[in-house]
């Protein structure tokens, strides 16, 4: 007699196939595969236990399925998850599985009740996130949570540069190392940074753009990180590129910083604030430029939902990723930031959408960290670097169907008369 675990999940998964027509299979915990769709797909969605589907049974949640594909309760087997995602709509995938037959779920899946548990995923930010500062968010503690993880683990996956951001594909067929020197380049041009120039970057990373921008352009530079492993390691590299007369890093919160600046530059870390504080950083920011100085502005966004009370909902694999990888972070929308921008001094000059080249930042991200899985489940362990490849494998999903959206804006501190621009951008791009 066929085991009613086995059964009942094929019954399921059946019924999911006929309307899904996805090119997948599930392969069960005894080897056997059940198609999704029509054909004979080389891809499998592997369920390790019936324990993972009892999970799902108790909490039905997007979230849970990531939890479960973090642990290794559930796998994909003859491609990456990439390719398994991409042949999934998640939206008619939700949609099949609610208009279920409800009797027929309930008959093939009660036995799974009765199933042992699989294990839980670990490692989650532990500790309430306060709205803002005063209010007991402690921004060190969550940035150390993600980039404080070790500096050896980012450099399985990030280019020869340890630059932790979108990348700027000048060409296809470029490297990550060419499309990262580009990004640092044109972020600089941009910036319009000449010599003797103070400059300022927020959230400075491994220092790769302070370093940069010095050796390159002449600036004298000033780096703020809440990271210390990334402090060590810019102050480090700074010495050794002999920079320490032009290039200074510290280990602070870019609010405490004093003086003005020239230029200043945010790169990725707005989605790190939190969207209460978003008005004090424009504040801060325009305090600490000169007049008529410039802002580079880079951060990630999201699409804006047609009805405004959902703007500020978030989906399912956010939760999950602001709960094992990103706690704290939160992605406003360009439109809402740029009069956020102009509300608090700023002339907004440029936009550009670099959606695509963040796309294939975060494949190639993942492709990196997988070929060199071995040596980071020895460095972070198996359930850090799975959590890793699945932060990477959902944003780039993420940026391919424009869920997410990632911005340069250029903009000054806003004054009288010429902007000092260039009437073109034509050198940019030449």
């Amino acid at each position: 007699m066929e085991d009613p675990k086995l059964a009942g999940i094929r019954r399921i998964a059946g019924a999911i196939g006929e309307r899904l027509r996805a090119d997948l299979c599930l392969k069960l915990w005894d080897g056997s595969l059940v198609p999704l769709g029509p054909g004979h797909p080389e891809i499998a969605i592997a369920i390790r236990s019936p324990g993972a589907v009892r999970r799902l049974v108790l909490s039905p949640r997007l979230t849970t399925f990531f939890e479960l594909l973090a642990a290794g309760d559930i796998d994909v087997e003859g491609g990456s998850l990439i390719d398994a995602m991409r042949r999934i709509d998640r939206e008619t995938a939700a949609q099949i599985i609610r208009n279920l037959d409800k009797r027929l779920v309930a008959r093939s899946l009660w036995p799974f009740l009765f199933a042992s548990g699989a294990k839980s995923t670990s490692g989650g930010y532990r500790g309430a996130i306060g709205e803002r500062p005063e209010r007991g968010r402690d921004d060190r503690r969550l940035v150390q949570f993600h980039y404080d993880v070790s500096n050896a683990f980012y450099a399985t996956f990030l280019d020869a540069g340890m630059v932790y951001s979108c990348a700027y594909f000048e060409r296809p067929d470029a490297t990550l190392d060419e499309a990262q020197q580009a990004k640092l380049d044109i972020t600089c041009r941009r910036l319009r940074l000449k010599p003797g120039e103070r400059f300022l970057d927020i959230g400075c990373g491994w220092g790769a753009l302070i370093c940069h921008a010095a050796e390159r352009y002449g600036v004298k530079a000033l780096g703020v990180t809440l990271s210390q492993q990334q402090f060590d390691y810019a102050r480090e590299r700074i010495r050794a590129r002999g920079l320490a007369d032009r290039v200074k890093v510290e280990l602070c919160d870019y609010r405490d910083v004093k003086g003005t600046f020239h230029k200043i530059s945010q790169i990725e870390l707005f989605e790190h604030i939190g969207l209460a504080n978003k008005d004090r950083h424009f504040q801060t920011v325009y305090g600490l430029l000169r007049p008529r100085g410039l802002y580079l502005h880079h951060s990630c966004t999201r699409r804006l939902s047609r009805d405004p009370k959902k703007r500020l909902r978030t989906a399912g694999y956010q939760n999950f990723l602001g709960n094992y990888v990103l706690p704290g972070t939160e992605l406003d929308d360009i439109g809402s930031t740029l009069s956020t921008m102009e509300r608090h001094g700023f002339e907004v000059h440029d936009v550009e959408n670099w959606r695509e080249h963040f796309q294939k930042t975060a494949e190639l991200w993942a492709s990196r960290l997988q070929e060199n899985r071995a040596s980071a489940e020895a460095i972070v362990g198996y359930e850090k670097t799975r959590l890793w490849l699945l932060f990477f494998s959902i944003f780039a999903l993420a940026f391919e169907r424009g869920a997410c959206l990632v911005f340069q804006t250029l903009a000054s501190r806003r004054a009288v008369g010429a902007s000092g621009v260039p009437l073109t951008r034509a050198d940019l791009y030449s």
